[in-house]
């Protein structure tokens, strides 16, 4: 089984490589995010990951032979690039100029072989439409702090999916990670997507079958 190190604090990264079958060590990278100025949305989201990626590939604590994936994600809306807002008042802001209309989420991705040294990156776009919320609705849901956790200031796998009408596109790179894309980079390394899934009981059979 090939090891995959995920350069991210996300929680929901993690959660939806887990359900895809791969248990990923956890190494924060720790990088400065205002490093990188003046990119348009899906060079900066690409810029940000290849950032996280070799700033964790670089240690020498990592599983022997590892891949190292980085990370990052915006929301394009008229050009500009959207990350986490600083703080609830942008939040509502960003939320009266999304609502009833459609965004970008670009998701960098950068996979390294610390084996060999390559390295590959890739942007992964999904657009999300967003209902036309009212006051009350933006209000109530940047009360919950939630848009101030993730890019773009919305989820589509917690409170914020009442609000996304629909997405074209991979649904699992608006949540912070795109496991097609990232199946065609480990191929790219010459690894199978298949070895990185973590070993499962071998299922039992359902009581009463007389088998």
């Amino acid at each position: 089984m090939t090891s995959l190190v995920l350069a991210s604090a996300s929680p929901a990264r993690l959660a939806t490589l887990r359900s895809a079958g791969v248990e990923p060590v956890v190494i924060v990278s720790g990088v400065d995010e205002s490093q990188l100025e003046g990119l348009a949305p899906a060079d900066l989201a690409r810029g940000l990951a290849e950032l996280k990626c070799a700033a964790v590939a670089q240690r020498d604590d990592l599983p022997e032979g590892a891949l190292v994936l980085g990370c990052d994600s915006v929301l394009e809306l008229d050009g500009e690039a959207l990350g986490k807002p600083a703080d609830a008042e942008e939040a509502v802001r960003r939320w009266h100029a999304m609502r009833g209309r459609s965004g970008v989420l670009r998701t960098g991705h950068c996979l390294r072989d610390t084996a060999t040294g390559r390295t590959v990156s890739a942007t992964a776009s999904t657009t999300v439409h967003f209902a036309d919320v009212s006051d009350d609705e933006i209000a109530a849901y940047v009360a919950t702090g939630e848009p101030l956790l993730v890019a773009g200031a919305f989820t589509v796998d917690g409170l914020g999916g009442a609000f996304v009408t629909g997405i074209e596109g991979d649904h699992h790179n608006v949540v912070g990670v795109s496991l097609p894309l990232l199946r065609e980079l480990t191929a790219e390394l010459g690894h199978s997507w298949t070895a990185l899934w973590s070993p499962r009981p071998a299922p039992h059979p359902p009581a009463g079958t007389g088998r």
